[in-house]
């Protein structure tokens, strides 16, 4: 899939939510309402911005942005109070597998050591292409709870999304955020670092600093008008020169890292924990490697559950419009909510509030704000602060800091967010999050040159049209894959899986990421499928709402599905 930045990681990742009993967000600090002024320490420059609409800088870096602007997020949210103040964890010792005869594969038998205090960790091959098994062989990680019963019915795999969240680091965070209780006492609970991702055989571009560069220094197309031959001419220099150097620190794994390799990855896994049929949990991304499998493997379906579903047949195209849309939807509910306090930073109308919202947007456009740090603050960064906090209500009051904090011209809340959303402390990034999340979806999502520019500049127009207030900030995502230097691979077919059984699909009305329609999209596709609607906010259902939470379970432990038309309220 694309979009902006990847998923974020939730209770390390918390695709589902957090089940555990947690915290408030850091009550946000006081400040009075600023009646929509915009400041930006001693220079406000307010009417300018707007003459500027027209001939922006794109201050969001295109190497890696024009890649993520793709697809706006797909993937599970941690919540955020959990990880602001996390700390990393190491990864354990885990022996390296030994290599693997051709028939093997699937008969391998795992070293399970133990791992973060109560689990299990242990790697096994996998070819490098699936369609020579006598070749090159690469390592996937993985991470277990037993069943906490003790006598486990079987496993049930769980994957947060992404692509490129790294599901040992998900599972080893807490397994409450991906499971409940009940299912844990009767399954042994099992993730993995999908391969080019985290601790399995990974996808490497750049050192921190040299993503900090690109991610938050300053790029040869800042100065230039967006959708000019020239912007574009510049655009794809960078992003080929980033595509060259994660072949040259990745090597043939670049080609090997799409969708469809890890579907046949977690059939693998699958066999080897001696289950004749998959249990799976997949969050966001991880319902297209869900929906994948079972359309390749009907045979093979357990029980399935697809949260925050993705249609598989939806173009790049599509995807960022939907996202586009769903963030903007997403912003103004914020904002219909953040009107009704006292404390809200914005006033007057919701369009009033969300015009001063674009307002700040296009003052860092035009004027980028300095971190504290040195980093530099342009839009794209910004615009991933705002849509970081929207994928859960609870963290909404983040962006009351938010706001207060950038038209004051302090960068550090917003870098704040944006660290969190790329996996960033203390300047180290912690996983490949970023890098893997891009090279996947290149694959999974191809572009081609030549670019048809005109074509271009339409699609960023009605982005804006639908989105008046975050639209114009992602318009032109083509660029970032039409420099990659491996073919893709996907061509999006919708899936059917015939002859399995009941899939359960589940999709929220309020999601901003992975909009209601898709899981609509994806429920219809499949032969089996069956639609669960939460009446609800935030990306994700399950481990939200006690409604589908009993749903999903009773599911899994007996195999009852809802009736049609079945949903839940918040």
């Amino acid at each position: 899939m694309t979009g902006l930045p990847p998923e974020m990681h939730g209770n390390e990742p918390n695709g589902g939510g957090s089940w555990a009993e947690a915290s408030q967000p850091a009550p946000p600090p006081q400040a009075s309402p600023l009646e929509g002024e915009i400041i930006f320490g001693e220079d406000p420059a307010a009417e300018a911005l707007y003459e500027q609409r027209r001939k922006r800088r794109r201050t969001r870096n295109i190497v890696i942005a024009a890649v993520l602007v793709g697809a706006l997020v797909l993937s599970s949210v941690w919540l955020l109070f959990d990880l602001l103040n996390r700390n990393a964890q190491s990864a354990p010792a885990v022996p390296t597998p030994a290599t693997v005869q051709q028939a093997d594969f699937a008969s391998q038998q795992p070293e399970w050591v133990g791992c973060y205090d109560t689990m299990q960790c242990a790697k096994v091959r996998a070819p490098l292409d699936w369609a020579d098994p006598r070749g090159e062989q690469i390592e996937l990680a993985l991470v277990k709870q037993p069943a906490l019963g003790g006598a486990p019915k079987g496993s049930l795999f769980v994957n947060p999304g992404g692509p490129g969240s790294s599901g040992v680091t998900y599972l080893a965070s807490g397994v409450d955020g991906a499971a409940s209780r009940t299912l844990q006492q009767e399954f042994d609970v099992i993730s993995w670092d999908p391969r080019g991702v985290g601790q399995s055989s990974a996808v490497t571009c750049l050192d921190d600093a040299g993503m900090d560069k690109v991610l938050f220094g300053k790029s040869t197309t800042d100065d230039l008008e967006a959708g000019t031959q020239e912007w574009l001419d510049a655009a794809l220099k960078e992003n080929k020169a980033y595509g060259e150097a994660c072949l040259e620190a990745t090597g043939p794994l670049l080609g090997h890292i799409d969708t469809g390799s890890t579907v046949k990855d977690l059939d693998m896994l699958r066999a080897i924990v001696g289950d004749d049929k998959l249990n799976y949990l997949g969050y966001s991304y991880g319902t297209y490697i869900g929906a994948r499998y079972a359309d390749a493997y009907p045979e093979r379906v357990g029980r399935l559950v697809l949260d925050g579903a993705i249609d598989p047949t939806s173009t790049e195209v599509e995807v960022v419009r939907e996202q586009t849309r769903g963030f903007e939807l997403a912003l103004r509910a914020y904002m219909t909510d953040c009107l009704s306090r006292s404390e809200c930073p914005v006033s007057g109308s919701v369009d009033e509030a969300m015009a001063q919202w674009r307002a700040m947007l296009d003052a860092v456009e035009a004027n980028p704000l300095t971190g504290s740090d040195g980093r530099m603050v342009g839009s794209g960064t910004l615009l991933t602060a705002i849509i970081t906090p929207l994928y859960s209500q609870v963290n909404w009051p983040y962006l009351d800091q938010l706001y207060a904090t950038v038209t004051e011209g302090n960068a550090d809340v917003a870098l704040s967010l944006a660290d969190f959303y790329y996996d960033r402390v203390d300047g180290v990034y912690q996983t490949n999050l970023i890098t893997a999340f891009g090279a996947i979806n290149c694959l999974d999502a191809p572009r081609s040159l030549p670019l048809n520019l005109e074509q271009m500049r339409a699609d960023a127009a009605e982005l804006e049209r639908i989105a008046p207030t975050i639209g114009a900030f992602q318009g032109y995502g083509d660029v970032g894959c039409a420099a990659w230097p491996v073919e893709g691979v996907d061509s999006r077919p919708p899936v059917k899986a015939a002859g399995a059984g009941p899939i359960l699909v589940v999709g929220t009305t309020g999601d901003p990421a992975t909009p209601l329609r898709w899981a609509e999209s994806l429920a219809s596709q499949l032969e089996s499928g069956v639609l669960l609607t939460y009446q609800g906010e935030g990306h994700i259902a399950y481990g939200n709402n006690a409604c589908v939470n009993d749903t999903v379970d009773q599911y899994f432990l007996t195999g009852a599905v809802p009736a049609e038309g079945a949903r839940c309220e918040a």
